[in-house]
């Protein structure tokens, strides 16, 4: 099992957490918070070309948190560890 993350393996290994895990997962994703979010990510994605495979994420130039938009002049183009590297809000979206 080389090159397995070790969550990744303590998953394989153990049946019940894997069924828990994904049980947890498919209903995250049905949520109607989780749709809009999912939707306006892939909005975003179609606006800028990007197309399924794509290593680059949509990123903002001025955040959604400070009062950026979706428009595509907003938008940029920028590798996934990049964009997933910056600082973000600690509790954004939650109450």
């Amino acid at each position: 099992m080389a090159g397995k993350s070790r969550s990744a393996r303590y998953y394989a290994s153990s049946p019940k957490a894997r069924k828990r895990k994904n049980k947890y997962n498919t209903e995250y994703g049905k949520s109607e918070t989780q749709k809009k979010n999912r939707a306006a990510r892939n909005a975003a994605r179609k606006k800028l070309g990007l197309k399924v495979g794509d290593t680059r994420d949509a990123s903002h130039k001025k955040a959604l948190s400070k009062g950026g938009s979706n428009a595509k002049s907003n938008l940029k183009a920028e590798h996934r560890s990049k964009n997933r590297a910056k600082d973000r809000p600690k509790n954004r979206g939650r109450k």
